[in-house]
């Protein structure tokens, strides 16, 4: 059916590459903790397939060779200022919500049309992304274009994909859990934490967006 042989180890390895991607923690991992823990694992794992899709975007970039293009100061100036907009803005808006969290299901939950979106936003939103796509990605790309045809290239690519998205299910099932088994008080600790987290990646993402502006 396809080109070539595809190597079950080298498919696994792109597997876990695809893991070892989505787990680190940061501004993505802890907004999904937060949306697991307010509002169940279905608003979890909506938020994981929007920030799932803007993984997608830049993969499909970085294949194009668009991506150069997000590397130029302007474009890198943007970036690192709508990121820190987006998470301060939404790390504030949690924290002040995150006395709110209870154990039954709000009357008020989050829109999943919303949940979605801010999964998508966060996470588009956030230059690591790009950087994690443009180094990470760019390599897989040149090493698997170079001893590889294009269709073994879509099934190791796809490999990656299902390894984001079975940890964004491992995420969805362990925030969920913890709304049912902690009581509402632990609840907004952790709601707290996850919007410090968000917060703090903000304004380091501030940071580097001054640094473009004022260095000469």
């Amino acid at each position: 059916m396809f080109g070539g042989v595809v190597n079950l180890s080298a498919l696994f390895s792109y597997f876990l590459l695809g893991i070892s991607l989505a787990a680190p923690v940061g501004p993505v991992n802890a907004a999904q903790l937060d949306k697991g823990v307010k509002f169940g694992f279905l608003h979890a794992w909506l938020f994981g397939i929007g920030a799932f899709l803007a993984d997608v975007l830049y993969m499909f970039l970085v294949y194009l060779g668009v991506v150069h293009f997000l590397e130029t100061p302007f474009m890198k100036t943007f970036l690192w200022s709508f990121g820190c907009f987006v998470l301060v803005y939404s790390g504030v808006e949690n924290f002040l919500k995150a006395g709110d969290v209870q154990i039954k299901k709000s009357r008020k939950a989050e829109s999943k049309t919303r949940t979605f979106l801010s999964g998508f936003s966060i996470s588009v939103s956030n230059p690591l992304t790009i950087l994690f796509w443009l180094g990470i990605y760019g390599s897989v790309l040149a090493k698997t274009a170079s001893s590889f045809g294009f269709e073994q290239l879509l099934i190791y690519s796809a490999a990656i994909c299902i390894g984001i998205l079975a940890w964004d299910f491992t995420m969805s099932i362990i925030s969920s859990s913890a709304r049912k088994y902690l009581n509402s008080r632990a609840l907004s600790f952790i709601s707290i934490i996850s919007s410090l987290f968000m917060i703090g990646f903000g304004i380091y993402f501030g940071i580097e967006a001054a640094k473009l502006i004022f260095t000469p």
